[in-house]
């Protein structure tokens, strides 16, 4: 990586060369940056379902589900 001198401006900007590290990868980065950000809401979309999943179990079984809507509407009353 070449920052070039800064001692004297007169010189050619291209004969500078590339200002930060990995020049012309930036649509690898990209491509990368998107497949990893896809690839973190599947996991999280899967994470949340399993979640709901769990706790839709749990208010099937018994009378847990009227219990929860009694107590719903008891926090609507106050």
């Amino acid at each position: 990586m070449n920052t070039g001198s800064f001692t004297d401006w007169s010189g050619n900007m291209f004969d500078l060369g590339p200002l930060y590290p990995f020049v012309g990868s930036e649509g690898l980065m990209v491509i990368v940056a998107v497949v990893f950000w896809i690839g973190w809401h599947i996991l999280q979309v899967r994470a949340e379902k399993r979640v709901h999943d769990e706790a839709a179990r749990k208010l099937r079984q018994g009378d847990n589900l009227q219990k929860a809507l009694q107590a719903e509407h008891t926090l609507e009353r106050m």
